[in-house]
């Protein structure tokens, strides 16, 4: 096998653990020598999605929207978005395990007979889901979203495939109200596609917390996974975080204060996997604070931006982490509706050092105008890749409800948020930099409605937070898709807002950009171009 061949199968496999689809075909003719082009933009065959198990309150209420953006150019017809319950957690795997074992011997003495098409209905669907297993929520066309509802305390984990042309942009959102008890918030999280590596400063290992991370396996194999857990003195000592099964088609919660006998109220975690690949979330509870999930950060980056901070936030605290090995030395800044400013808080450069975690508390930072934090290396400094989060307190007294902000990445061709609803909702966008424009779709809803489209200008170094469009007619829940039109880059996040008993419940997502789309070589001859 020639290297040129093995260039491709990289880059296919590659393109694979983004998308969840590649395909590479060999030119028609013998020519190889063609002058490579600019590789086309063309939309993804094939989309997977996780949600985690939603809560085990017998409180919950969890809600779920489903959705593709509609539009796109190339995506073709026909396809499918389907979600279905994943197999058992892994306490009841391993119980499943032992009434197995006692029944091994019977099993041996008996003939089974099984068929082949007994093994046939056994085999895992064509488009990755169990063919056993009857869809949850099945998405029938682009720019209509579909939504169910779980109020049990043991609603699984949901695994899903999109296919065809409801693959590019698909997205799901999770939505768990709990009204009462230690864990009572609003727990919003956008379901993520599997991957290998991922990090979560803002958890805690701390008494007052209780901070699960879950780890979802989509594929038919077992996936094996490890959780580093980082504190203010570096790594933080773990008998147990390596080596996590994560069995085919499950979804594992680990309860961070078991790998670790330190507690530690700012921590980072680290899930990477040694074989499979995963989703990862971690569903944080605080005693007084109520909870939500904690996403992953944007991959490490000497920049980084986290928006929608809500402009009644009583309290931040900033997270942050060096996974290199060099310290970074850092600027905070917070971009406000009118401009940028260096918060008193932060007057002086944020120090951290590598592998360990570093907080800052910013207090009530907005003064009543919802902002975005920019993170950036110390004028002198150098480009230290980190990681960062933030943790966002409304209310005060014992209605106080907290959310988390990771940072993301810009929009660069178009991001959504789902589930929204026609009272409730805030759009944030910010510019960091120059001056960006972006169109804003509101979809129909979930029962119907017609799409409403309009345009936000954002000025460099602000944050604009707007209450969004909402669709004419609206019935049920929809989505908000931002697509950039002109100027700067451009970062997003939405806020789902519920006043419960006086507690002022919120969710806040970012909203990064949906890699509907990928860039493939232009023609088939560039391919194969021999350099």
């Amino acid at each position: 096998m020639n290297r040129t061949t093995l260039s491709l199968i990289a880059a296919a496999t590659a393109l694979a653990a983004v998308t969840g689809f590649a395909a590479v075909s060999a030119p028609d003719s013998a020519d190889t020598t063609a002058t490579a082009k600019s590789p086309a933009r063309l939309p993804v065959e094939r989309s997977s999605l996780l949600c985690p198990a939603p809560s085990t309150s017998e409180l919950a209420e969890t809600a779920y929207t489903s959705f593709t953006p509609a539009g796109t150019d190339g995506a073709g017809t026909g396809g499918v978005a389907e979600l279905a319950p994943s197999a058992a957690p892994l306490d009841d795997v391993a119980a499943d395990d032992e009434k197995k074992d006692e029944k091994d011997e019977e099993k041996d003495e008996e003939q089974t007979g099984d068929t082949a098409e007994d093994d046939k209905a056994k085999e895992p669907a064509a488009d990755g889901t169990d063919a056993g297993v009857k869809p949850f929520l099945a998405l029938k066309e682009p720019g209509k979203p579909v939504s169910g509802t779980k109020n049990t305390s043991d609603a699984p984990a949901l695994v899903g495939t999109a296919t065809g042309r409801l693959a590019p942009g698909w997205t799901t959102q999770q939505t768990t109200t709990v009204t009462g008890g230690d864990g009572r918030g609003l727990f919003g999280t956008t379901c993520t596609p599997p991957d290998t590596d991922f990090w979560f400063p803002g958890a805690s290992t701390d008494k007052a917390r209780q901070d699960y991370v879950h780890l979802t396996n989509p594929d038919d194999t077992a996936a094996v996974a490890d959780v580093a857990l980082y504190g203010k003195e570096g790594t933080l000592k773990s008998d147990t975080g390596e080596g996590i099964p994560v069995p085919a088609r499950s979804s594992v919660p680990v309860l961070l204060s078991t790998l670790t006998s330190e507690a530690e109220p700012n921590v980072t975690v680290h899930v990477s996997t040694r074989t499979g690949r995963v989703g990862a979330v971690v569903n944080a509870a605080d005693e007084k604070l109520g909870g939500d999930w904690l996403a992953a950060s944007a991959d490490p980056a000497p920049s980084v931006v986290l928006p929608g901070i809500p402009s009644d936030a009583t309290s931040v605290r900033l997270v942050v982490f060096a996974p290199g090995e060099d310290d970074a030395e850092l600027k905070v800044r917070l971009a406000g509706k009118s401009g940028t400013i260096v918060p008193a808080t932060a007057a002086e450069t944020l120090n951290v050092k590598s592998g360990m975690t570093a907080s800052l508390d910013l207090g009530d930072v907005t003064k009543g105008e919802a902002g975005s934090v920019l993170l950036g290396p110390a004028e002198g400094a150098g480009e230290t890749p980190v990681v960062a989060a933030l943790r966002v307190v409304r209310g005060k007294g014992t209605d106080q409800e907290v959310a988390f902000i990771p940072a993301t990445g810009p929009v660069t061709e178009r991001a959504t948020a789902a589930d929204n609803r026609a009272k409730g909702s805030t759009l944030s966008l910010a510019a960091p930099d120059g001056t960006g424009k972006v169109k804003v779709t509101a979809s129909a809803g979930s029962g119907g409605g017609e799409q409403v489209v309009k345009t936000y200008t954002v000025k460099g170094g602000t944050t604009q937070a707007v209450t969004p469009p909402v669709p004419q007619g609206l019935k049920g829940s929809y989505a908000l898709t931002v697509e950039p039109e002109s100027g700067g880059p451009v970062h997003a996040a939405r806020t789902l807002a519920l006043t419960q008993d006086g507690v002022p419940m919120f969710t806040v997502q970012t909203m990064p950009d949906d890699r509907g789309m990928v860039s493939v070589p232009a023609t088939k001859e560039d391919l194969f171009v021999l350099k």
